[in-house]
């Protein structure tokens, strides 16, 4: 009897540890120094690390989450005294792999009913979030994402432009995501352990460029008292991004040049030449083949960067990207900002798709963010967007002036602009749309609310000068 009811008790004494042991779900638990005092199998089967490697680290030392720095759940939780259930995020596995999962936290309590510290439960979505992209017919590459065909393209190539080790010259207008772009060629490679470094050459006169990327040694010019290792030496083993590279002087070409082609670079002031144990992304808004015939940019050197070419397409010819760029965007400022904006008005969403977009993906994040100063929840209303940019769409909630009056001259200017552009395509709206930077749907919206009268012809016809054809 003594030894029935001894196993009895040993049972329900391991009958929470045989439970968190069985579910699916990972569990850990922390004490008020945030450091990890159980682990369970789930834990170590979604993060890739073992219990014994976990136990009395700091959480953030083993989960390596998005929300660690900022909106961290488990630290709400311990701070406000109350739950969260299903906080969406991202930690970092063994692998260095980025998994999705939802959080859920809460107190932990001995049995007298005093705080021992925090517990968090955690799923992994991967699966899930594959599914989503799959039915949505979305991608996302690092922190870029895109639905366009295009972009798609080069989603599909850069999983083996990573794992070479060729040097790429990615072009694209400013606001484009170019150094987003190196970034994840960085992160697929096998150089992701080592450091991803980048400057500016257009910033920088040649004596500092080449400082900053050489280094140099002590002695070498006034106030150098001791030696600096440059972005090569530091980068050693990773990648180093050079953004704007049309913007070089020939002199800096030159030297570029011979250190791509040596992997061998001298810091200034140096006797010897020291090893360049890097992989060369470069980036540039610039033509420049154009620059070439030109003769502004070296001609050797354009061919032994463009080994591999990658050239992103502005936002006007992404517009299918524009709700989901908006949605990430979302998502990033509210972790960032601790706000719980839902979405974005469809008029809202008008207004941008209407907006040619000079500064690109750029210009859009900082509209949203200028969105978020006005906006704390629900959706992101038009009142809410840059005034500048509701009174180009022709929206502008204190416009006063009616569309249809017939002495605005915004409309007027509006509709000579279009009419042009439709004459210069043969009336060809698609073509006219493409001209005018805007998706062939909000110029059809437009010619409809300008009045705009066409001509028989669309632009389709073999003849686009034949009226009668």
């Amino acid at each position: 009897m003594a030894k029935k009811k001894n196993l009895l008790k040993e049972l329900k004494e391991n009958t929470t540890e045989i439970i968190l042991e069985s579910i699916s779900d990972g569990v850990f638990t922390v004490d008020h120094n945030w450091k990890i005092m159980s682990f369970n199998r789930a834990a170590e089967e979604i993060t890739g690390i073992s219990r014994d490697e976990a136990i009395g680290r700091h959480c953030w030392e083993v989960f390596r989450s998005n929300m660690c720095e900022s909106d961290c759940a488990l630290k709400k939780t311990m701070k406000e005294k109350k739950a969260f259930v299903n906080t969406s995020t991202h930690i970092i596995n063994s692998e260095k792999k980025s998994i999705p999962i939802t959080v859920s936290t809460s107190l932990l309590k001995d049995k007298a009913g005093n705080i021992i510290g925090g517990v968090e439960t955690f799923r992994d979505h991967t699966l899930v979030e594959e599914l989503r992209k799959e039915l949505s017919g979305s991608y996302r590459m690092g922190d870029i994402v895109s639905a366009s065909p295009e972009m798609k393209n080069i989603f599909n190539i850069l999983p083996q432009i990573s794992e070479s080790d060729s040097t790429v010259l990615i072009g694209g207008e400013t606001g484009t995501g170019k150094e987003l772009m190196a970034r994840a060629i960085h992160n697929l490679s096998l150089r992701k352990d080592h450091p991803f470094v980048a400057i500016n050459c257009g910033a920088l006169p040649d004596t500092l460029l080449e400082s900053e990327l050489f280094g140099y040694k002590a002695g070498a010019f006034t106030n150098a008292v001791k030696d600096k290792p440059g972005l090569f030496a530091v980068a050693k083993g990773g990648t180093v991004f050079l953004d704007e590279i049309g913007d070089t002087s020939a002199a800096f070409q030159v030297r570029l040049l011979r250190v791509l082609e040596e992997h061998e670079f001298q810091p200034l002031g140096a006797v010897k030449k020291e090893k360049a144990y890097v992989r060369v992304i470069a980036a540039t808004n610039k033509n420049l083949s154009h620059m070439v015939e030109e003769k502004t940019f070296r001609q050797d050197l354009f061919y032994r960067m463009n080994v591999v070419n990658l050239n992103l397409p502005p936002l006007r010819q992404r517009m299918e990207d524009m709700l989901l760029l908006v949605e990430h965007f979302i998502a990033k400022l509210n972790r960032i900002r601790g706000k719980s904006v839902s979405g974005i008005d469809p008029q809202s969403l008008e207004i941008l798709m209407s907006h040619n977009f000079p500064g690109n993906i750029r210009e859009l994040e900082n509209i949203i963010e200028h969105a978020f100063v006005l906006c704390a929840q629900g959706d992101i209303q038009p009142a809410h967007l840059p005034v500048m940019l509701s009174k180009l769409s022709g929206t502008s909630p204190e416009s006063d002036t009616p569309d249809d009056q017939p002495d605005d001259p915004v409309r007027s200017a509006e509709i000579r602009v279009i009419e042009d552009a439709l004459k210069r395509n043969s009336y060809n709206r698609k073509a006219a749309a493409q001209d005018l930077g805007i998706h062939k749907s909000t110029l059809f919206r437009k010619i409809e609310k300008l009045g705009i009268r066409l001509p028989k012809i669309d632009g389709r016809s073999r003849n686009p000068h034949d009226i009668n054809s």
